[in-house]
């Protein structure tokens, strides 16, 4: 909470001593400061002087962000001589030596960016938006009324018509004007495949695989919303979502089968009344919607509920700014199924499963933002049903708050908005139509009897008396065949009782660290713990199923490659397998495509989140 640093409120004025004066609305008396403000007046002429000849000369030459912070600190260092203090409007000094880690980008250099090996795209603005004045983001009236997102599959036809109308007015825009959808589409290409450099470095930024996926994507559709209800002259308008996690959400709506918003760039096989794959892995089709179903719920419980207990799990790593400050560890959320989904949309005609397969192209699909509609919704979801998680309070880490980025609003001005103004969309002015939730009790069960499987694991420490360490060395193993290593749970944490683990909520989480990809591909493994027999491990309805890791190619820039860690939540699922008071589990990684001969993994372990 911010203080208040106004003066203290005075309603007597008769205590007030000579030589004072009323300063306006209120009752609110302050002392006059005489004879340093009639000097500060004449000083002041001299400098505003100064002032319009640095103006003057700036506005015939191109002038950069940080050029306007600039002349705002030249102008607020003058109207602070002259007439008080006055707090500078866009730039912050002192804010940001106390945020000195928080993410913002470079708007000077906007690079061309490398998808692929034998693909470069260009997805960077006509004009440089360094060359743009900006304002800070300002609330909507908190008068004004709530914007009701609702499912796509309960839309009915006059709100279909208002947005197809829009969709329409939107792609007609020529590229120049910000609010044109192909220009929306490139802003995501921009701030996710590194064409934006971080500001004070010349390390790229990039809004996935951390901490910055959530609030970054409610961020561009907000805007896109809010353009949508410009372009038809509804300020009430409001988005739809993707219903993907309910029964009746499951295909691909019908109203984005139609133009504008269908999108030919689609997997043909995967079109209504197919459902969706949440944990889909290129290589499993055919599926009946029935036994999809039955994966699907079991995904979101595991995704949602078990595998994220905690926020780190569920929001990912923190990425910060500078080189000590980079990180590459998605949510369990933004791993599937997020990436999934992208990847189940994109047409496998195209090498990158464009559009929606590939990051770059992605929001050139009209579906995306229902797709992202249903993601945020899901932050929102995932709140409410952890909120009795005294470690699942709100971030509060002020490089998080205070990471900011930039969007043209439906006025086309360039507006900068900070993490800390998207966390509360009641603010937003909008909020999500209630739905069931029928995957909150879609608990999966162990595919063998947790006392038949210990048996069976034992013959298996017999039959494998060599295990090889949960640390793979310097060079890591190949993810080009399964992985199976036993993994011992620290000691310490297993002396201590059901009791206590659940007083002081501790949450153990199984680390598979060090993943690198050598090339750039879509990846996928699967990680399961105490699985009789890995040929069963289809999917995530068995109770073996830990989570998956899932890589969208983004950007081929040697410096955006780091390696990664997946961090899954177990505690729940140690429970149900009967192991959570075991000296330690198998756990088994299962490479899903041939891809995954190209990943290397430095080793597996536990750890635990308080």
């Amino acid at each position: 909470m911010v203080e208040n640093s106004s003066p203290a409120y005075i309603t007597n004025p008769k205590s007030l001593p000579e030589n004072s004066h009323f300063k306006g609305e209120g009752g609110v008396w302050e002392p006059r400061k005489w004879g340093i403000m009639e000097g500060r007046w004449g000083f002041g002429v001299s400098l505003a002087l100064i002032m319009a000849t640095v103006v003057l000369f700036c506005l015939s030459m191109r002038v950069s962000e940080d050029q306007y912070a600039f002349l705002g600190d030249i102008k607020n260092m003058i109207l602070g001589i002259s007439v008080g203090d006055i707090p500078p409007q866009h730039h912050d000094a002192d804010g940001e030596k106390k945020t000195k880690n928080a993410l913002s980008p470079n708007l000077t250099t906007c690079d061309v960016s490398f998808p692929r090996p034998d693909l470069s795209v260009y997805c960077c603005p006509p004009k440089p938006e360094s060359e743009e004045p900006f304002i800070d983001f300002h609330f909507p009236d908190p008068s004004s009324p709530l914007r009701l997102r609702r499912p796509v599959h309960l839309a009915d036809g006059d709100y279909i018509a208002k947005y197809i109308k829009a969709v329409s007015i939107m792609k007609s825009l020529p590229y120049d004007d910000p609010r044109s959808f192909r220009r929306q589409g490139d802003r995501h290409c921009i701030y996710c495949t590194g064409a934006y450099k971080q500001k004070f470095s010349d390390l790229p930024l990039n809004v996935h695989r951390s901490w910055l996926f959530f609030p970054w994507h409610r961020m561009m559709i907000y805007f896109h919303e809010r353009i949508l209800g410009s372009l038809i002259g509804d300020d009430n308008f409001a988005l739809l979502f993707w219903n993907w996690d309910n029964p009746a959400g499951m295909a691909i709506p019908e109203m984005f089968m139609n133009d504008p918003l269908f999108d030919g760039d689609r997997e043909i096989s995967h079109f209504p009344p197919k459902f969706v794959d949440l944990n889909y892995d290129l290589l499993v089709e055919g599926r009946g919607n029935d036994e999809q179903l039955k994966m699907n719920m079991a995904t979101m419980y595991t995704q949602m509920v078990s595998g994220a207990k905690t926020t780190e799990l569920f929001m990912g790593c923190s990425y910060k700014a500078g080189e000590g400050g980079g990180c590459d560890g998605p949510g369990t959320v933004e791993n599937a199924p997020h990436n999934t989904i992208h990847d189940w949309l994109g047409s496998g005609l195209n090498p990158g499963r464009e559009n929606m397969g590939s990051f770059y192209s992605a929001a050139r699909d009209p579906i995306f933002y229902a797709h992202h509609g249903n993601l945020d919704r899901m932050w929102e979801v995932w709140r409410r049903i952890h909120g009795d998680r005294p470690y699942n309070s709100d971030i509060i880490d002020p490089d998080w708050l205070d990471s900011y980025f930039f969007f043209h609003d439906e006025k086309r001005q360039l507006v900068r908005i900070r993490i800390r103004d998207v966390l509360n969309i009641t603010n937003l002015r909008y909020a999500y139509e209630e739905v069931p939730l029928p995957w909150l009790t879609a608990r999966p069960q162990p595919s063998v009897p947790p006392k038949i499987a210990r048996e069976l694991l034992k013959l298996r420490d017999l039959d494998e008396p060599f295990v090889r360490s949960a640390d793979f060395g310097p060079h890591g193993r190949t993810l080009d065949t399964t992985i199976r290593v036993k993994v011992h749970r620290p000691k310490m944490h297993n002396k201590i009782s059901k009791k206590q683990k659940d007083y002081f909520q501790e949450e153990e989480v199984l680390v598979v660290y060090g993943i690198e990809l050598k090339e750039e591909k879509y990846v996928k493994f699967d990680v399961y713990v105490n699985a009789v027999d890995e040929t069963l491990m289809v999917g995530p309805v068995f109770r073996e199923f830990a989570g998956t890791f899932v890589n969208i190619p983004h950007s081929i820039r040697p410096v955006m490659r780091r390696k990664s860690n997946l961090k899954l939540g177990i505690s729940e699922l140690l429970q149900d397998l009967e192991a959570d008071e075991d000296e330690s589990i198998w756990v088994s990684l299962i490479p899903r495509g041939e891809d995954c001969m190209h990943v290397s993994i430095d080793g597996v372990r536990i750890e635990y989140m308080h």
